[in-house]
């Protein structure tokens, strides 16, 4: 039997063998300690969390006190935009955030308890290619909101936002600026002085580390409230007994996906590259979703008119292909994506739109297995879709 292909690492990525080796110890007898103990076994623990925090810092350029590790991308992105503006309502500054409607749906689930909080949130539009209007964004800076949250690389269509420029507007206009770096680190370059930005969300299960760890990089720690609160580890931003084995594995991973970022980026491209042109060659009405933007080298997002991905992504999934209908937090939803829509594209193709995602384990093999099966499941697809009178 043929080996399933897994092109849906943007949704998670296997845990990295280098990685599981770092973490091992401090799963077993050999390293338990609590961090905070001041006795051996805890200052062992200590150790390694401190090492992990240089190691995260030093792939993105801050200091390594201003790395707060949290359970994963979902609670950074909600530190940072709920957690800036409670710290603003608690020094009498507007209660108020500005989002992008691109935003993964943490930042816009976090937006949303701003206001159900009574303070205020603006939703930012983009355009077809993705990107903020620099029109609309200093309109909203003017208002001072407590922060302004715009994702690096977008995890439905990756595409790259122009964090530079949005950062260093919002540092203008004196706005702590937060951005969700998830699927950017290892993916392009990625540091927070290249992005101006107080606040930057990573996640370690999109890099080769385990579920459950991530990292909220907090430059300006008056610029958050704690929504955690305990025993005053972290500075009191994110307290709680540290994650110690999942810390470790995000360290090492940050630090392997930032030290070979040059030869992954090239060898991610080249697949993807691969898989677009005979994509369209063997489909010639699909189309690359952001194909005209710079996007970074790991996603393809392609509609495929004619089909619905529900239906894709299970006729592939039997054939041993699998992929997503974009962000994992909505697979299964038979609504269009937000981001999609967002970027104005009509019902039809978004609700045919699959994401195929891609990291360092994949091969040639694994493009030249999807394209033997690909062109079959759309036909019979097609053909269901018309039975059905769709």
């Amino acid at each position: 039997m043929t080996d399933p292909v897994y092109l849906d690492n943007a949704a998670t990525t296997p845990v990295q063998p280098e990685v599981l080796e770092a973490m091992l110890p401090f799963l077993s007898a050999e390293t338990f300690g609590n961090p905070s103990s001041p006795h051996r076994f805890g200052r062992a623990a200590r150790a390694a969390v401190e090492h992990a925090k240089r190691q995260v810092a030093e792939g993105l350029g801050a200091d390594p006190v201003d790395v707060i590790f949290t359970s994963g991308g979902t609670e950074a992105d909600n530190l940072a935009v709920l957690g800036s503006a409670l710290a603003a309502r608690n020094r009498g500054e507007p209660f108020h955030v500005a989002v992008t409607t691109a935003e993964h749906k943490a930042v816009l689930a976090a937006a949303k308890m701003v206001e159900s909080l009574g303070g205020e949130a603006a939703y930012l539009p983009v355009d077809s290619a993705g990107h903020l209007d620099a029109g609309t964004l200093s309109d909203a800076l003017t208002n001072k909101p407590a922060v302004l949250s715009a994702m690096w690389v977008n995890n439905e269509t990756g595409i790259v936002q122009d964090v530079q420029t949005v950062g260093t507007l919002a540092r203008d206009a004196g706005v702590s600026f937060h951005t969700d770096a998830v699927q950017a680190v290892g993916k392009v370059p990625c540091s927070v002085d290249q992005a101006s930005c107080t606040l930057l969300t990573i996640s370690g299960h999109k890099i080769g580390a385990p579920k459950g760890i991530g990292a909220l990089i907090v430059r300006d720690r008056s610029a958050v409230e704690p929504m955690i609160h305990g025993g005053g580890q972290q500075f009191g931003i994110r307290p709680g007994t540290e994650n110690v084995a999942g810390i470790v594995g995000l360290g090492r991973a940050v630090e392997l996906v930032t030290r070979d970022l040059s030869n992954n980026r090239k060898s991610l491209a080249a697949l993807r590259g691969d898989f677009e042109r005979r994509l369209l060659e063997a489909i010639p009405d699909a189309r690359v979703n952001g194909a005209d933007a710079e996007r970074a080298p790991h996603v393809s997002s392609v509609a495929i008119p004619g089909t619905d991905s529900e239906s894709m992504i299970m006729h592939l999934d039997m054939a041993g292909v699998a992929c997503s209908s974009g962000s994992a937090c909505t697979t299964g939803s038979i609504e269009p994506s937000h981001v999609l829509s967002a970027m104005g594209m009509p019902k039809d193709l978004a609700v045919a739109t699959l994401r195929f995602s891609f990291f360092k384990q994949n091969t040639v093999e694994d493009v030249d297995r999807v394209m033997e099966v690909l062109p079959g499941v759309v036909e019979r697809v097609r053909k269901l879709g018309a039975a059905l009178g769709r």
